[in-house]
């Protein structure tokens, strides 16, 4: 608990227990920072704070409302500032990692943050610090959220966080005032161009990130991708199979449970054998490697602990419940992503593949995947994944256009059942674009939802 008057200069002796800008999460004795967001403007809720208990509120505006107040020039700044007071953060505390792309941040930054000794973990899996796990609402929180994170990671002794760092972060400006001792850019596709204007956008957001690079900072990239070509940084270093790399993945054994990569780079050679399958988990994991040699760990050590990495929820993550087929989970939902896992899994007898396209965004991309999904597999289940404000079975109709060979369940626990009635020895099931997620967004709830939840209680009924 602090006081109004410790967090910024006024004349108020007013003590407060929580921070937000976020009528919703307001609680009895909260401060209300009325910020501006994205889509909506925080001062139109001021009403709803004090309903729900707010003992003050900050504001760039008169407000009519009989509550102590205080108005300020820029209130965004403002509230990072109070932040910054109220849960103890000095940023030059820490050591920060960033790393961006529109597929590969949660597997990259989670097996950083496993290789390093003493380093936390902010992205979509939530929070990991220490044997503790947290969950978070972004891939990268908002930003009282992002420090309430940063103060539980400082009590815990941390000072390196390894965190996902999203197009949609930079354009709100979430990490103002950090600063990373390296940022790594994993590939860009066109992804969430339902919050960016057009790909070019998207693409420029995506390099704010190098803004916040000290200057003695490393640009880590994956120079096969045309889009990080671009990139110009006297501290740059590409890796990737073009020989055009620095660093060059020379060959790679592909087996069913494992990956064996040979990097190379000038006179050196590297052997590393990642428990991780798939082309795209290659880059994942030869950009975190990478990065960890940056902090002074030997390659001995480093290559040892990628041997033994364990799974990442969620992410090609095969789940074994006795049965005598495949099943991974996974969070791929991109072109993209979608495209690499089929890639992945081709040389199974079936590949049976249930998914589905979320509401409220990048319709154009429904057709694309719809189409991929019914000519690459041997089942195609389409099904409900966070349809927001959309008819389920409009997105299907768009994922599927005029294809016959394909199958609909509304429900997604029903479409998983089904998958698994029709899987044989040989065959895989693919599950994919929810991951580890635990809701379900339908209209503006989220509804309590886990695939692996589903998919645990379809075994213990057997």
């Amino acid at each position: 608990m602090k006081k109004i008057n410790e967090l910024i200069p006024c004349e108020y002796d007013i003590s407060i227990t929580g921070i937000t800008d976020d009528s919703r999460d307001v609680k009895p004795g909260y401060l209300f920072v009325a910020t501006h967001g994205f889509h909506v403007d925080h001062f139109d809720y001021i009403e709803d704070a004090i309903r729900n208990g707010c003992c003050f509120v900050i504001c760039d505006r008169e407000i009519d409302f009989d509550i102590p107040h205080l108005i300020v020039h820029d209130v965004n700044l403002t509230y990072i500032e109070l932040c910054q007071k109220y849960y103890d953060i000095d940023l030059n505390d820490f050591h920060f990692i960033g790393v961006t792309g529109t597929d590969g941040k949660t597997t990259t930054t989670t097996v950083v943050h496993r290789l390093l000794d003493d380093c936390a973990y902010i992205g979509t899996n939530g929070v990991e610090v220490g044997n503790q796990e947290f969950g978070t609402h972004n891939t990268t929180p908002c930003v009282g959220e992002l420090y309430q994170d940063l103060s539980i990671i400082k009590k815990n002794h941390c000072h390196t966080v390894s965190m996902e760092v999203s197009s949609e972060a930079l354009l709100h400006d979430r990490v103002n005032g950090f600063s990373y001792d390296i940022v790594g850019f994993t590939n860009i596709t066109g992804d969430h161009l339902n919050v960016h204007n057009s790909f070019d956008e998207y693409v420029s957001c995506k390099m704010k990130l190098l803004d916040h690079l000290k200057e003695d900072g490393y640009v880590v990239y994956n120079g096969d991708d045309e889009n990080l070509r671009r990139i110009s940084h006297p501290h740059a270093i590409s890796f990737g199979f073009d020989s055009h790399n620095q660093y060059v993945i020379e060959d790679v054994d592909y087996q069913k449970r494992k990956t064996i990569i040979t990097l190379s780079h000038q006179k050196e050679h590297w052997k590393i054998i990642s428990p991780f399958i798939g082309k795209y988990n290659v880059y994942n994991i030869v950009m975190a490697f990478l990065i960890c040699r940056f902090y002074g760990v030997s390659d001995e050590v480093l290559l040892q602990k990628i041997q033994e990495l364990k799974p990442i929820k969620g992410r090609c993550e095969f789940l074994d419940f006795g049965q005598d087929y495949d099943i991974v989970l996974d969070y791929a939902h991109t072109i993209n992503g979608i495209s690499s896992i089929l890639d992945t899994f081709q040389n199974y007898k079936n590949v049976i593949v249930v998914t589905g396209c979320a509401g409220g965004r990048e319709a154009y991309k429904r057709r694309v995947i719809g189409e991929m999904i019914i000519k690459r597999s041997d089942y195609a289940i389409f099904t409900m994944d966070d349809p927001r404000f959309e008819s389920v079975d409009d997105i299907i109709d768009q994922m599927v256009g005029d294809d016959k060979d394909y199958y609909r369940f509304l429900n997604r626990e029903e479409a998983i059942s089904f998958a698994f009635s029709i899987a044989d020895a040989g065959s895989v099931v693919l599950i994919l674009g929810k991951g580890r997620d635990d809701y379900m967004a339908i209209g503006d709830k989220k509804i309590p939802y886990n695939d692996y939840d589903v998919i645990s209680k379809y075994f213990m009924k057997e």
